[in-house]
């Protein structure tokens, strides 16, 4: 997992690979900005309504905003990334690589947006059923994130692992090619990237790029 993590980060930066990380980017802050401006705007409309206090609603409203944009920007920023993995995935292995590029087949953009949106859509539905776990734990001081971090781990690493394992297996019956531990270390390594400011705009892509490096390294490993 440290050498994947090395080879990401010293690819980080390669201009093959850089339009399509800030394309990513941009599109996952576009994301947020008009869910956090929508919901925002929404909540202190009905907070005006029915408590009266039209400033106080609204600065109610930022602050449910901000903590909802905290828990949410994981969850956009996948499926962002699920929905660009295709040219993630193709960049990283025609840059180290290429033998792979071949033998890996195109999803398509349906597979891609239909795949995006369930992995979204799980993401959300277990972070929202371990809020009210981390909300308990808030009083610990570290409870509340690594249950976060815990959950996201555990997804994380599955999405992760299936945007490059899709596109090179064989068959629905293929087993994952990398192991629970291996997926759980890709998954928290990730989570917990996502947490640290400024390296969160970078953690699902770095992400991707170590599931990369995991499965073809392995591969190679593994081959005959």
């Amino acid at each position: 997992m440290l050498s994947a993590l090395a080879l990401a980060l010293t690819r980080l930066f390669d201009p093959r690979l850089v339009p399509i990380w800030l394309k990513s980017l941009a599109t996952t802050l576009f994301a947020c900005a008009v869910l956090g401006f929508g919901g925002w705007w929404a909540l202190s409309a009905a907070l005006e309504r029915y408590g009266g206090d039209g400033g106080l609603g609204q600065i109610a409203a930022a602050f449910v905003v901000l903590l909802a944009g905290w828990l949410l920007w994981r969850v956009v920023a996948l499926a962002v990334l699920q929905f660009f993995a295709d040219e993630v995935v193709a960049a990283i292995e025609a840059r180290d690589y290429p033998a792979m590029v071949a033998r890996a087949r195109k999803l398509g953009w349906r597979a891609e947006l239909a795949r995006g949106l369930g992995g979204a859509g799980r993401a959300l539905l277990f972070n929202l059923i371990a809020l009210p776990f981390a909300l308990l734990l808030l009083v610990t001081g570290v409870g509340a994130p690594l249950v976060f971090i815990a959950v996201n781990a555990v997804l994380l690493g599955r999405e992760l692992q299936d945007m490059v394992w899709l596109r090179h297996r064989t068959s629905p019956q293929d087993p994952p090619p990398l192991g629970a531990l291996e997926r759980l270390a890709l998954g928290g390594v990730t989570a917990i990237l996502l947490t640290v400011p400024i390296a969160n705009f970078a953690a699902p892509f770095l992400g991707a790029a170590c599931a990369v490096h995991l499965i073809h390294r392995k591969g190679l490993r593994n081959a005959p």
